[in-house]
């Protein structure tokens, strides 16, 4: 009955017009409240108590306070499940969708909330009057697709260890969705979580919510980000926050869909590490943010993977290179990974190695151990990260 009397309200305002030219729509919306048609509990200035999921909701913090009404109301009410309804904060059309999306963006386990929805708004006002989303799940199976993202996300989290530490644990987090997730741009539901946990096929948007969704249920903080890739298409992705420092994370571009760029024009199937915990000097170079929040810098290299796994060279040492080359080879790896701190350091790297055949001598130790006469090698150098790997086998 409540809402019926409230719809009728309503339609008689944006019928008619003209209540809203003499009777400006905040005293409507008092009478409304003093009369008990609605109840308006979504948010007051200075709440600390709001139900939020339990997550660190980065869009909300950083987004200015004019949002924050009508935030809460689309997240009070989404996830209740309504899928439309009159939207009470008064708020422009730009601005709800500043405040959808920003929901979105803080919460992933609004599985069946779509990206799209039809907002209706006042003729006379501006104002948003109303909104109905596209829904990706019928109400009556959301309990059961949430009981079953619950219980991929948790597949994933039982192949950590809590002894692990942070970095090992995201990192491990990025080797599953990159391992279970094919990459398909025509994928079904393919801007929501279930496309990559449940179907195993997403694109950017699925990979990044999904990463989310999980560092989210292992209490580790990571927002959504938004952007493009330089001169190409629409892009998400994440930042992550490990011991006080936040680092950019792109499972997308981890997956070995997007490492092909062997200088021989051949592939091979690796997983990219480029995109694990990197900086803002790394990842700017391609990605675009958008600029609806400021986002944290991301400046610190502790947790770079090359770093961590002794691949990060500061300078360039002839002699020490010979010598990875060749325990490389010796150890039967398949392959040598090293990342430059500095652009002379890297191109002089190249220049040694593929000018005047540094790796000749581990060459000639693999011919002798396979008995080959000959050995061909396959290369690729990522000028973007100053990353050289050289494929033996």
């Amino acid at each position: 009955m409540l809402k019926r009397t409230l719809a009728i309200l309503f339609s008689i305002a944006l019928a008619a017009g003209i209540l809203f030219a003499f009777v400006p729509r905040t005293t409507v919306k008092q009478m409304a409240v003093r009369s008990g048609l609605i109840e308006n509990t979504y948010y007051h200035e200075g709440d600390t108590e709001w139900d939020n999921g339990g997550v660190e909701e980065y869009y909300f913090n950083n987004l200015p306070s004019q949002y924050n009404e009508i935030y809460r109301e689309l997240y009070s009410r989404l996830s209740a499940g309504e899928d439309e309804a009159e939207i009470y904060a008064e708020v422009s059309v730009d601005d709800f969708w500043i405040a959808y999306y920003s929901v979105l963006a803080d919460h992933p386990e609004l599985f069946w909330v779509g990206s799209s929805a039809q907002v209706q708004s006042n003729a006379v006002t501006g104002l948003v009057a109303s909104y109905a989303i596209e829904s990706t799940v019928p109400a009556n199976e959301r309990a059961a697709t949430r009981g079953m993202l619950e219980a991929a996300a948790d597949e994933c989290i039982r192949q950590t260890d809590e002894t692990w530490s942070d970095y090992g644990r995201i990192k491990s987090i990025y080797e599953y969705l990159i391992n279970t997730v094919e990459y398909n741009a025509q994928a079904p539901d393919n801007q929501c979580i279930q496309s990559a946990l449940l179907n195993h096929q997403s694109v950017c948007a699925g990979y990044a919510k999904a990463f989310q969704y999980i560092c989210h249920r292992m209490g580790y903080f990571c927002t959504y980000v938004t952007g493009s890739i330089r001169g190409g298409d629409d892009h998400a992705w994440n930042i992550v926050r490990i011991d006080g420092n936040y680092y950019h994370v792109d499972v997308t571009w981890g997956d070995p869909v997007f490492a092909d760029a062997w200088e021989d024009g051949t592939g091979i199937t690796v997983m990219n590490y480029n995109y694990l915990c990197c900086t803002d000097d790394e990842i700017l170079v391609t990605h675009v943010p958008d600029v609806d929040v400021e986002l944290p810098d991301c400046t610190d290299s502790s947790y770079n993977y090359y770093r961590i796994n002794n691949m990060y060279y500061e300078t360039w040492d002839y002699d020490r290179i010979y010598n990875v080359l060749m325990d490389s080879v010796r150890s039967g790896a398949p392959c040598t990974v090293m990342k430059f701190a500095t652009q002379e350091a890297y191109e002089t790297a190249k220049y040694e190695l593929f000018t005047n055949r540094m790796y000749y001598d581990a060459d000639q130790y693999l011919m002798q151990a396979y008995g080959a006469s000959t050995w061909n090698n396959r290369y690729s150098v990522d000028d973007d990260f100053r990353v050289i790997t050289i494929q033996w086998i």
